[in-house]
Protein backbone atom coordinates (compact mmCIF):
# COMPACT_ATOMS: atom_id res chain seq x y z
CA UNK A 1 0.00 0.00 0.00
CA UNK A 2 2.88 2.40 0.76
CA UNK A 3 4.55 1.53 -2.16
CA UNK A 4 1.38 2.50 -4.19
CA UNK A 5 1.23 5.62 -1.97
CA UNK A 6 4.46 6.56 -3.14
CA UNK A 7 3.89 5.70 -6.86
CA UNK A 8 1.08 7.83 -7.47
CA UNK A 9 2.50 11.05 -5.19
CA UNK A 10 5.78 10.33 -7.89
CA UNK A 11 2.96 10.41 -10.81
CA UNK A 12 1.56 13.36 -9.78
CA UNK A 13 4.58 15.25 -9.06
CA UNK A 14 5.79 13.98 -12.55
CA UNK A 15 2.54 15.25 -13.93
CA UNK A 16 2.31 18.60 -12.43
CA UNK A 17 6.36 19.10 -13.36
CA UNK A 18 4.96 18.70 -17.24
CA UNK A 19 1.61 21.45 -16.88
CA UNK A 20 4.42 23.60 -15.12
CA UNK A 21 7.07 23.49 -17.71
CA UNK A 22 5.18 22.43 -20.76
CA UNK A 23 1.82 23.28 -20.73
CA UNK A 24 1.81 26.45 -18.89
CA UNK A 25 4.78 27.78 -21.43
CA UNK A 26 2.93 26.37 -24.27
CA UNK A 27 -0.58 28.17 -23.63
CA UNK A 28 1.41 31.64 -22.58
CA UNK A 29 2.87 31.28 -25.99
CA UNK A 30 -0.76 31.21 -27.86
CA UNK A 31 -1.99 33.88 -25.41
CA UNK A 32 0.73 36.05 -26.98
CA UNK A 33 -0.17 34.63 -30.58
CA UNK A 34 -3.74 35.63 -30.08
CA UNK A 35 -3.02 38.70 -28.63
CA UNK A 36 -0.01 39.86 -31.27
CA UNK A 37 -3.27 39.26 -33.79
CA UNK A 38 -5.83 41.19 -32.01
CA UNK A 39 -3.29 44.07 -31.73
CA UNK A 40 -2.29 44.16 -35.40
CA UNK A 41 -6.11 43.90 -36.87
CA UNK A 42 -6.58 46.61 -34.03
CA UNK A 43 -3.23 48.66 -35.87
CA UNK A 44 -4.75 47.44 -39.57
CA UNK A 45 -8.51 49.14 -38.81
CA UNK A 46 -6.99 51.80 -38.04
CA UNK A 47 -4.89 52.77 -40.84
CA UNK A 48 -7.36 51.86 -42.99
CA UNK A 49 -9.61 54.07 -41.46
CA UNK A 50 -6.86 56.85 -41.79
CA UNK A 51 -6.64 56.57 -45.64
CA UNK A 52 -10.79 56.01 -46.11
CA UNK A 53 -10.64 59.42 -44.29
CA UNK A 54 -7.67 60.77 -46.79
CA UNK A 55 -9.46 59.19 -50.14
CA UNK A 56 -12.99 61.01 -48.77
CA UNK A 57 -10.77 64.22 -48.08
CA UNK A 58 -9.40 64.04 -51.88
CA UNK A 59 -12.73 63.34 -52.84
CA UNK A 60 -14.57 66.52 -51.75
CA UNK A 61 -11.81 68.68 -52.02
CA UNK A 62 -12.80 70.30 -55.30
CA UNK A 63 -16.69 70.64 -53.24
CA UNK A 64 -15.01 72.34 -50.23
CA UNK A 65 -13.10 75.23 -52.40
CA UNK A 66 -16.48 75.91 -54.22
CA UNK A 67 -18.61 76.23 -51.44
CA UNK A 68 -15.57 78.64 -49.46
CA UNK A 69 -15.36 80.66 -52.84
CA UNK A 70 -19.29 81.18 -53.00
CA UNK A 71 -19.06 82.37 -49.55
CA UNK A 72 -16.66 84.46 -49.84
CA UNK A 73 -17.75 86.25 -53.38
CA UNK A 74 -21.36 86.71 -51.45
CA UNK A 75 -19.30 88.46 -48.76
CA UNK A 76 -20.95 86.19 -45.66
CA UNK A 77 -17.88 85.97 -43.85
CA UNK A 78 -19.24 84.98 -40.30
CA UNK A 79 -20.55 81.56 -42.49
CA UNK A 80 -17.34 81.61 -43.97
CA UNK A 81 -15.67 81.08 -40.79
CA UNK A 82 -17.97 78.57 -39.26
CA UNK A 83 -17.51 76.45 -42.39
CA UNK A 84 -13.66 77.14 -42.15
CA UNK A 85 -14.32 75.70 -38.20
CA UNK A 86 -16.29 73.10 -38.94
CA UNK A 87 -13.41 71.69 -41.53
CA UNK A 88 -10.70 71.90 -38.88
CA UNK A 89 -12.42 70.07 -36.49
CA UNK A 90 -11.98 67.03 -39.12
CA UNK A 91 -8.31 67.81 -40.03
CA UNK A 92 -6.71 65.93 -36.83
CA UNK A 93 -7.11 62.53 -39.20
CA UNK A 94 -5.33 63.81 -42.17
CA UNK A 95 -2.26 66.26 -41.01
CA UNK A 96 -0.52 63.70 -39.20
CA UNK A 97 1.07 62.62 -42.25
CA UNK A 98 4.56 61.07 -41.13
CA UNK A 99 7.35 60.17 -43.35
CA UNK A 100 9.96 57.48 -41.36
CA UNK A 101 11.04 55.79 -44.19
CA UNK A 102 9.01 52.56 -43.40
CA UNK A 103 5.51 52.57 -45.14
CA UNK A 104 4.30 50.23 -42.66
CA UNK A 105 5.43 52.37 -39.77
CA UNK A 106 4.18 55.27 -41.28
CA UNK A 107 0.86 54.17 -41.52
CA UNK A 108 0.51 53.08 -37.78
CA UNK A 109 2.71 56.10 -36.85
CA UNK A 110 0.11 58.49 -38.42
CA UNK A 111 -3.32 56.82 -36.99
CA UNK A 112 -1.74 57.06 -33.17
CA UNK A 113 -0.73 60.14 -34.16
CA UNK A 114 -4.33 61.55 -35.04
CA UNK A 115 -5.75 59.59 -32.11
CA UNK A 116 -3.35 61.05 -29.95
CA UNK A 117 -4.41 64.80 -31.58
CA UNK A 118 -8.19 63.82 -30.74
CA UNK A 119 -7.56 62.84 -27.30
CA UNK A 120 -4.98 66.10 -26.54
CA UNK A 121 -2.69 64.77 -25.83
CA UNK A 122 0.68 66.70 -26.75
CA UNK A 123 3.14 65.17 -29.05
CA UNK A 124 6.67 66.01 -29.85
CA UNK A 125 8.01 63.08 -32.82
CA UNK A 126 11.25 62.62 -34.49
CA UNK A 127 11.22 59.60 -36.38
CA UNK A 128 13.29 57.91 -39.49
CA UNK A 129 13.65 53.95 -39.45
CA UNK A 130 16.75 52.73 -41.04
CA UNK A 131 16.61 50.48 -44.48
CA UNK A 132 19.08 48.44 -42.79
CA UNK A 133 17.03 46.03 -40.36
CA UNK A 134 17.39 42.95 -38.79
CA UNK A 135 13.83 42.61 -37.38
CA UNK A 136 10.53 42.24 -39.57
CA UNK A 137 7.86 45.33 -40.46
CA UNK A 138 5.32 43.24 -38.30
CA UNK A 139 7.88 43.52 -35.44
CA UNK A 140 8.70 46.82 -35.70
CA UNK A 141 4.83 47.84 -35.82
CA UNK A 142 4.27 45.49 -32.61
CA UNK A 143 6.88 47.50 -30.81
CA UNK A 144 6.21 50.94 -31.81
CA UNK A 145 2.34 49.62 -31.31
CA UNK A 146 2.75 48.52 -27.78
CA UNK A 147 4.11 51.21 -26.30
CA UNK A 148 2.17 54.16 -27.93
CA UNK A 149 -0.93 52.25 -26.76
CA UNK A 150 0.24 51.89 -23.28
CA UNK A 151 1.37 55.69 -23.46
CA UNK A 152 -1.73 56.79 -25.17
CA UNK A 153 -4.00 55.26 -22.23
CA UNK A 154 -1.65 56.45 -19.36
CA UNK A 155 -2.19 59.85 -20.77
CA UNK A 156 -5.95 59.04 -20.79
CA UNK A 157 -6.41 59.40 -17.26
CA UNK A 158 -4.11 62.73 -16.61
CA UNK A 159 -6.51 65.04 -15.98
CA UNK A 160 -4.76 68.15 -16.39
CA UNK A 161 -4.01 68.30 -20.16
CA UNK A 162 -0.24 70.13 -19.75
CA UNK A 163 0.74 66.79 -17.91
CA UNK A 164 -0.45 64.86 -21.03
CA UNK A 165 2.13 64.11 -23.49
CA UNK A 166 4.04 61.47 -25.51
CA UNK A 167 7.57 62.26 -27.08
CA UNK A 168 8.60 59.92 -29.30
CA UNK A 169 11.94 58.90 -30.64
CA UNK A 170 13.39 56.50 -33.32
CA UNK A 171 17.04 56.75 -34.72
CA UNK A 172 20.32 55.05 -35.86
CA UNK A 173 22.40 55.37 -32.54
CA UNK A 174 26.05 53.79 -32.95
CA UNK A 175 24.85 51.38 -35.26
CA UNK A 176 21.95 50.24 -33.16
CA UNK A 177 18.36 51.10 -33.90
CA UNK A 178 17.45 53.29 -31.09
CA UNK A 179 13.27 53.69 -30.00
CA UNK A 180 12.50 55.74 -27.32
CA UNK A 181 8.80 56.52 -25.66
CA UNK A 182 8.15 59.00 -22.79
CA UNK A 183 4.95 59.70 -21.75
CA UNK A 184 2.89 61.34 -19.00
CA UNK A 185 1.18 59.40 -16.44
CA UNK A 186 -1.15 59.87 -13.17
CA UNK A 187 1.59 58.88 -10.14
CA UNK A 188 4.23 56.13 -10.72
CA UNK A 189 4.28 52.92 -12.72
CA UNK A 190 3.88 49.65 -10.57
CA UNK A 191 7.07 47.53 -9.96
CA UNK A 192 7.61 43.69 -9.59
CA UNK A 193 11.16 42.62 -9.69
CA UNK A 194 12.70 44.37 -11.75
CA UNK A 195 9.84 44.94 -14.42
CA UNK A 196 6.63 46.71 -14.18
CA UNK A 197 2.87 44.86 -14.27
CA UNK A 198 0.01 45.82 -15.94
CA UNK A 199 -2.88 48.26 -14.52
CA UNK A 200 -5.22 46.34 -16.52
CA UNK A 201 -4.80 42.47 -16.04
CA UNK A 202 -4.58 42.56 -11.78
CA UNK A 203 -2.65 42.60 -9.33
CA UNK A 204 1.22 41.51 -10.04
CA UNK A 205 0.34 40.26 -13.64
CA UNK A 206 2.43 41.90 -16.30
CA UNK A 207 0.66 42.80 -19.48
CA UNK A 208 0.82 40.82 -22.52
CA UNK A 209 2.19 43.73 -24.74
CA UNK A 210 4.76 44.29 -22.19
CA UNK A 211 5.76 40.70 -22.65
CA UNK A 212 5.63 40.74 -26.48
CA UNK A 213 8.00 43.39 -26.20
CA UNK A 214 10.43 42.11 -23.85
CA UNK A 215 10.22 39.51 -26.67
CA UNK A 216 11.13 40.48 -29.67
CA UNK A 217 13.99 42.46 -27.73
CA UNK A 218 15.26 39.27 -26.30
CA UNK A 219 15.07 37.33 -30.12
CA UNK A 220 17.31 39.83 -31.34
CA UNK A 221 19.81 40.21 -28.24
CA UNK A 222 18.45 44.21 -27.82
CA UNK A 223 18.99 46.39 -24.93
CA UNK A 224 15.55 47.54 -22.68
CA UNK A 225 15.19 49.80 -20.05
CA UNK A 226 11.92 50.90 -18.36
CA UNK A 227 12.20 53.71 -16.17
CA UNK A 228 9.45 56.10 -13.74
CA UNK A 229 8.86 59.14 -11.79
CA UNK A 230 5.73 60.63 -10.23
CA UNK A 231 4.05 61.76 -13.47
CA UNK A 232 6.28 60.30 -16.21
CA UNK A 233 7.32 56.49 -17.95
CA UNK A 234 9.93 55.78 -20.20
CA UNK A 235 11.17 53.26 -22.44
CA UNK A 236 14.17 52.98 -24.17
CA UNK A 237 15.16 49.93 -26.65
CA UNK A 238 18.26 49.44 -28.17
CA UNK A 239 18.26 46.63 -31.37
CA UNK A 240 21.58 45.23 -33.58
CA UNK A 241 21.26 46.69 -37.05
CA UNK A 242 23.32 43.39 -38.06
CA UNK A 243 24.14 40.47 -36.48
CA UNK A 244 27.25 39.65 -35.45
CA UNK A 245 29.85 38.63 -38.30
CA UNK A 246 28.42 41.02 -40.69
CA UNK A 247 25.13 39.27 -41.60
Amino acid sequence: MIVWIIGGLAFLVAADAVFLFVWIPRLIDRRLEHFQSDLMDRHYDEVENMYRTMRGWRHDYHNHIQAMKAYAQLGKYEELMTYLGRLDENLYQVDTVIKTGNLMMDAVLGSKLALMKKKQIRTDVTVHVPERMRLTDLELCVLAGNLLDNAIEACEVVEEEDNRFIRIYMDTLQDQFYLSVMNGMNGTARRKGAGFVSRKRGEGLPGFGLQRVDRIVEKYGGYLNRQTEEGVFATEILLPLSAAGGE
